[in-house]
């Protein structure tokens, strides 16, 4: 065979606790089309040292939104994304962001698409400490899905649906931030100006920044390459991960940075 179909297949602890079925499915797909090395990793240092064996194969994840994640940071910081791409067979609780990258949702149309599949080059942001966001960033760190909020967010729902049932439900408190804001230098906003949030959106070869203020009016919104934000102790989301309090963070797109590989136009539609 050659180096394109031999294949290192890591499947990450909780997607084979999760779900062994989809498991199963997605290895019986890999090893029937190539020949593909099995690695079962009980932990991180594990999950690492798989990666770090790889030698000519193509790495291939099986897992959920954090090992992806998990993956692209080992693989980052051994500097091989610029010339290798990742494959990826969602499996576990949260995928979706795997799912806005463009991986199928199912097992068996993603495991094809890593044997017959294009790959797409993305882009990637990356900060001082080496640290890389795939698709948004947000601050403040807002929950979202498959960050492991969702029982608190159902079961505070529930006793919110409670409380208006028995007394008015009080004006909404949004909180403010006072945090200094720069694109590429360009200052969009200063510790004098309160802010309700600030997200970053990789894609399209520039960081797109939106800065909601306070005050009412529309948001601000730049594209940049450089994105840095100060200011008090603020912690952010980056994909499915939490990280703070910091008090400075300059984030910088790579475009292009990584390759994922994805299903072809002619298969796109079965997945």
């Amino acid at each position: 065979m050659s180096a394109h179909d031999q294949l290192l297949v890591v499947i990450d602890p909780v997607a084979r606790r999760s779900d062994g079925e989809s498991v199963r499915i997605a290895k019986d797909v890999l090893c029937g089309g190539s020949e593909a090395k099995i690695c079962l990793p009980e932990g991180p240092e594990e999950f690492a040292r798989a990666l770090a064996r790889r030698g000519s194969r193509r790495p291939v994840v099986i897992g959920d939104d954090r090992t992806l994640l998990r993956a692209v940071s080992l693989l980052h910081r051994d500097r091989w994304l610029g010339d290798g791409a990742l494959s990826m067979v969602p499996v576990g609780p949260a995928v979706d962001l795997a799912h806005s990258l463009g991986v199928p949702r199912s097992a068996v149309a993603a495991a094809r698409a890593v044997l017959d599949g294009v790959v797409r080059r993305l882009d990637l942001l990356v900060d001082e400490s080496d640290g890389v966001v795939l698709g948004d960033l947000s601050i403040p760190a807002v929950a979202g899905p498959g960050s492991g909020a969702n029982g608190a967010s159902v079961w505070n729902a529930c006793r919110s649906l409670v409380r208006t049932l028995v007394r008015p439900v009080p004006p909404t408190v949004v909180r403010t931030h006072r945090l200094r804001v720069e694109a590429d230098g360009v200052l969009l906003s200063d510790l004098d100006h309160l802010v309700e949030a600030v997200t970053v959106r990789t894609g399209g070869g520039r960081a797109e920044v939106t800065v909601r203020a306070s005050a009412s009016g529309d948001p601000l919104i730049a594209k940049a390459l450089t994105v840095t934000v100060s200011g008090p102790d603020f912690r952010y989301r980056a994909d499915t991960l939490i990280t703070g309090p910091v008090r400075t963070r300059t984030w910088t797109l790579r475009p292009g940075a990584w390759g994922l590989t994805l299903p072809s136009a002619a298969t796109t539609s079965g997945g």
